[in-house]
């Protein structure tokens, strides 16, 4: 029915995150739609990313360059490390306007049941991280996610970061605007009391 062509851009497509195989037969034939010039664009920067986008070597966030953009910027405090999951967890906290220290990205949360270890992930790093600042960072701010595996890896973290006198916090966990108590589950009952203000 469709060109082999066609199939096998859809077949790519498709195995790209959130993508099933009609989203990517839509953004296929969206792509044909296209001057060629638009698709020479997008296939230029498609096949540039491995050689253009680096990882930061001090925080792991994406870099077009040495460093990227969050580490270089002198305005940041450099005194707080904000330590997150991955990358698309930075994107949403510098959306808030309310954060202007410096991120760690650990690549990824321990979890046994995955086969995740404490050295699959980059906290060794952070922990070299913040001794090499010599008692230049003052607090280390653990935003992973709430679940059994974020915890874990933020009590590990708070573990390792222990012997350098340092405050180590959590983002602040409760009940969100506009829940009602009534469906609201018991954990998070329990952090929206003893988290309150």
């Amino acid at each position: 029915m469709l060109p082999p062509h066609l199939k096998s851009l859809i077949e790519k497509l498709s195995s790209l995150p959130d993508t099933g195989p009609r989203a990517a037969t839509r953004t296929a034939l969206f792509l044909l739609s296209k001057p060629e010039q638009e698709l020479r664009e997008l296939a230029g920067l498609i096949s540039g990313l491995k050689t253009n986008i680096k990882t930061c070597p001090d925080c792991f966030n994406l870099s077009d360059g040495n460093s990227c953009a969050i580490c270089r910027d002198s305005r940041r405090d450099k005194s707080v490390i904000c330590v997150i999951e991955n990358i698309l967890n930075l994107i949403p906290l510098e959306k808030t306007g309310r954060y202007n220290g410096l991120y760690h990205v650990l690549g990824g949360l321990i979890s046994p049941m995955d086969k995740i270890s404490p050295e699959n992930i980059r906290i060794e790093e952070l922990v070299r991280r913040v001794k090499k600042s010599a008692g230049e960072t003052r607090e280390v701010i653990l935003a992973l996610n709430p679940t059994v595996e974020g915890d874990t890896t933020a009590l590990y973290i708070e573990r390792e970061l222990s012997p350098f006198k340092i405050k180590i916090t959590r983002l602040a966990r409760g009940l969100s605007t506009g829940n009602s108590l009534e469906y609201a589950d018991e954990i998070t009952l329990s952090n929206a009391l003893t988290g309150r203000k």
